[in-house]
């Protein structure tokens, strides 16, 4: 039975390219939905992270980072980023604090500017990088650009002080509906999170211009009668050369990243796992409409 006075509602974590988004909503749900990598552009859709406590339910979308496209897979990541701001009760513009303010974070500013009564929080990630004293610079620097409803420095990373903007965020809310199950934190299918889970290992394990090249489907899923979940992935490059570069030499690679992504795969769906991985030439697939929309890169 869902508490009286219970609050809830939907916060978008935005930010530049790499400032840490995955790791924060991660870290504040406690379980791994959003992939994470150091390369740029990792998160492509608008994942949906949901955090439940006794009092609140916040549903988090983590959403691409705002950046300049040069694929219609960019512009497209930009338009579900930038349509997120609309959508929700408060939003997160989350920000390094080891870079100074860039074009990239002036950028998403001005749009943030445009957005009409909903709180923008400045949320200073990586505080563990940098001494407490340098803080406050940053905060003043970003405060004479725009008015913020809150300023909270975290470590997304190491979740330090992660709980205590949990707590402010809650605060914004308004008394609402529980809209998932109190165990649920994602509204993904397993299918999605399985395949990103690929991605992943692929972004962590290569170099260059293979990560933006790559996309994974699941093509099957099935349960055997002894509780072995059996998954078959196809993992899409743009050329035969970067087909090569995923397989490996003698297919080192690929097994790699099969056994990091299957491990990962029985700690989310707490079962054991037989993954099959194909990697397959799908040329240009980036700048092809019809190849986005099946690889569920779509409007909403």
């Amino acid at each position: 039975m869902q508490k009286k006075g219970f609050k809830s509602g939907f916060v978008a974590i935005v930010g530049r390219p790499n400032v840490g988004k995955s790791t924060l909503m991660n870290q504040a749900i406690g379980q791994k939905i959003a992939i994470m990598s150091d390369k740029p552009q990792t998160t492509r859709n608008k994942i949906h992270g949901v955090y439940t406590t006794d009092e609140a339910q916040i549903v988090f979308l983590d959403t691409p980072g705002i950046h300049k496209p040069n694929s219609k897979l960019g512009n497209y990541m930009v338009r579900a980023a930038e349509s997120a701001f609309n959508e929700v009760e408060a939003i997160l513009f989350l920000t390094d604090v080891t870079e100074p303010i860039g074009g990239g974070d002036r950028y998403i500013i001005e749009q943030l500017k445009k957005v009409k009564d909903t709180p923008v929080f400045l949320v200073l990630n990586k505080i563990d990088k940098i001494q407490p004293d340098d803080i406050l610079p940053v905060i003043d620097k970003f405060r004479k650009v725009m008015n913020f409803a809150e300023i909270v420095p975290v470590s997304a990373l190491h979740g330090n002080n992660v709980n205590a903007l949990l707590d402010q965020v809650s605060k914004y809310l308004k008394e609402g509906p529980m809209y998932y199950p109190a165990d649920q934190i994602t509204d993904h299918p397993e299918q999605f999170v399985c395949a990103e889970l690929i991605r992943e290992k692929l972004l962590q394990m290569t170099r260059e211009e293979i990560p933006h090249s790559i996309a994974v489907e699941i093509e099957s899923m099935s349960v055997a009668d002894n509780g072995l979940v059996q998954i078959g992935a196809v993992i899409y490059v743009e050329r035969d050369s970067q087909k090569g570069i995923i397989i490996g030499k003698n297919g080192s690679l690929l097994k790699e990243v099969g056994k990091q992504a299957r491990l990962d795969m029985e700690k989310l769906l707490g079962s054991k796992i037989f993954l099959e991985l194909w990697v397959k030439v799908n040329k240009d697939w980036r700048n092809r409409e019809n190849v986005l929309k099946t690889l569920g890169y779509r409007e909403e």
